[in-house]
């Protein structure tokens, strides 16, 4: 049986992938009583379906519900985290397009009186991994993909990034350079050691809560479910779930796109 102590008096939107779906238990402690709509996902990108280990299929998140579900809603006071932009270059989009994706996402935001967080690429990171290093990783976590040269995508991750921060700048958002003290072997995922960190950096606002972890998600362990989303294809096979996939005793909720 789930009780709900209060209503959420805050709005999070969560705009991300594989970082921010391996970060959510460190998320969701910081977040008290939320109503969070989320669209994350390893693998996750901007502006195209995206698959996972030739099982697992998610829209782009310029495409998916949480823009129509966020429209619907009344308005609430909201923080919303973009972060996670750089997939979409070892996907082949150019520098432009990705740009072009996140600040539809901003404009959206922007309606809704959102304040915004923009998480830059890990460039200090990035500029140090090597050709047969990028190439291994690529093939690790991106398999089956004709790979560009290294030394193409750091350039159009520099130039991502530097469209990332004026448009930010433009929308008034808070900009986040990762710390390279984050990263291990792996250059594009926050080490495990140091989610905590790096998510309480990420979400240092004012309106958000760190008090300790909200009754209800300790019990719960910060968890969604493995295939939540409102909308996917598992082996080529449309579904849907009805949202919100996850309610908490303090009353938050979150509804996954």
């Amino acid at each position: 049986m789930i009780f709900h102590s209060t209503e959420p008096v805050l709005r999070v939107v969560l705009l991300g992938a594989s970082n921010l779906k391996m970060g959510f238990p460190q998320v969701l402690a910081r977040l008290r009583p939320v109503e969070i709509l989320a669209a994350l996902g390893h693998g996750r990108s901007y502006g195209t379906w995206s698959r996972l280990a030739w099982v697992r299929q998610l829209p782009g998140i310029i495409q998916c519900g949480l823009w129509e579900e966020l429209e619907r809603r009344p308005r609430l006071p909201t923080v919303a985290l973009i972060t996670d932009v750089g997939n979409d270059l070892l996907y082949g989009a150019p520098a432009p397009r990705i740009a072009g994706w996140v600040g539809t996402c901003l404009e959206r935001l922007a309606r809704q009186e959102a304040e915004i967080i923009v998480g830059l690429l890990p460039l200090s990171t990035l500029e140090k991994v090597s050709p047969v290093r990028y190439h291994l990783i690529r093939q690790i976590l991106f398999p089956g993909r004709r790979a560009a040269p290294w030394s193409a995508v750091l350039d159009s991750a520099r130039e991502l990034n530097e469209r990332l921060r004026r448009l930010g700048l433009e929308h008034g958002a808070r900009l986040v350079e990762p710390s390279p003290s984050w990263y291990g072997i792996d250059p594009i995922h926050v080490r495990r050691s140091m989610r905590s960190q790096a998510w309480n950096q990420m979400l240092d606002h004012p309106l958000l809560s760190h008090e300790g972890e909200p009754a209800g998600i300790r019990a719960a362990g910060g968890r969604l479910p493995l295939f939540g989303s409102a909308e996917l294809r598992l082996f080529g096979v449309p579904l849907r779930n009805p949202q919100p996939v996850c309610r908490f005793k303090d009353g938050s909720t979150v509804a996954l796109y």
